[in-house]
């Protein structure tokens, strides 16, 4: 836990700096922005929350990880996106090019050789193989086999949590709380396979990740001094998918723990489509500003809801097979669709009632 507690104070340590930073530049988000609907702050405050998590997990990894070059390609990944988060920051740029760098990002990671060979078999024991297919490249003068289905099923699991992590930090201390429990979460499973020397790094990355959420949580609580941006929430999603493929490829884990957001994304995903709008866009239909909007909870009551079902979940997700693990999930999307329909039906019937 030194990791942990070290990535946490360096954390706790930085974002203050990167506040004066930032207002001290006058590189800050209002209320007032070009796309006001989605916030949910009212105050002017800094962005900024990628140099904090960076910074801290760059600095515990240096002094308690061994590198190789696994870890030398996550890193470089986790800088670009910093790099991306810190120039949404400034200029809030499209969601396109966002995207983009995290694809690229994505790749990255996935051309290492970081990727899901394999997922447990949820009809019964054993897994399935996802190294059924592949394509020999040459690649620098050496040839490398592409597996087909096992590298996409890895970018696409990258791609997809580095986005729905990141829509999930709409309120103050939201996305740090959950992502800290997650974090853990993945670090208490790698130790269940501490004999392989690989998981040493592994549960010991977990533990900064989440030290470095849950120092700068400190920060980000209601009233929050300082927001995550595409930095931090992209980070979050980054940092979570690569540690669920390292700790074993839990796939069923990470997506239990962060079910939640995951049944958000798609019920989002699907709305914005059916509406004929790109699903790139933000708008103020995410649950947790229905929380906000129609149950008018605060916002500190909806992260402790965030924290405690990635908590509730993360634990069950300990002691359950994959096919409990489906089965819960499963549960989950049709409690969050059910609400966000809903939701819907409910802000329809008062406006009709308005007019």
């Amino acid at each position: 836990m030194q990791g942990f507690l070290f990535a946490l104070f360096i954390s706790a340590l930085v974002s203050p700096l990167v506040i004066r930073l930032y207002r001290s530049k006058g590189w800050l988000s209002t209320h007032n922005e070009q796309r006001p609907l989605k916030n949910t702050h009212e105050e002017t405050v800094p962005r900024g929350g990628g140099l904090v998590i960076i910074t801290s997990i760059l600095l515990a990894s240096l002094l308690f990880l061994q590198f190789d070059s696994y870890l030398i390609v996550i890193m470089s990944g986790a800088l670009i996106l910093a790099i991306t988060g810190f120039f949404d920051d400034l200029f809030d740029i499209h969601p396109v090019i966002r995207l983009l760098a995290g694809l690229f990002v994505a790749l990255l990671v996935v051309g290492s050789g970081i990727g899901i060979s394999y997922v447990s078999n949820p009809l019964g024991e054993g897994v399935v193989s996802l190294q059924t297919l592949q394509v020999p490249v040459e690649f620098f003068g050496r040839t490398r086999s592409i597996w087909i289905l096992a590298d996409l099923f890895a970018l696409f699991f990258i791609l997809w949590n580095m986005n729905i992590v990141n829509w999930s930090k709409g309120v103050d201390g939201q996305m740090p709380g959950f992502v800290s429990i997650a974090a853990i979460i993945i670090g208490i499973l790698s130790f269940r396979f501490i004999d392989d020397p690989t998981q040493f790094n592994t549960a010991q990355l977990s533990f900064i990740v989440s030290g470095a959420y849950a120092g700068f949580l400190i920060w980000n609580w209601y009233p929050q001094k300082i927001m995550p941006g595409y930095g931090g929430g992209a980070l979050a999603g980054y940092f979570l998918s690569i540690l669920a493929i390292l700790s074993g490829a839990k796939v069923a884990t990470a997506l239990m723990v962060l079910a939640v957001p995951t049944a958000d994304a798609i019920f989002t995903v699907l709305r914005r489509i059916r509406a004929g709008k790109s699903p790139f866009w933000g708008d103020r239909g995410h649950m947790h500003h229905k929380m906000l909007d129609v149950l008018k909870w605060s916002k500190r009551r909806i992260a402790v809801f965030y924290w405690a079902s990635s908590l509730i979940l993360g634990l069950l997700s300990l002691y359950l097979n994959t096919t409990g693990k489906l089965i819960t999930i499963g549960l989950v999307l049709l409690l969050v669709f059910a609400f966000l329909i809903w939701a819907k039906w409910k802000s329809l019937k008062e406006l009709s009632a308005k007019n």
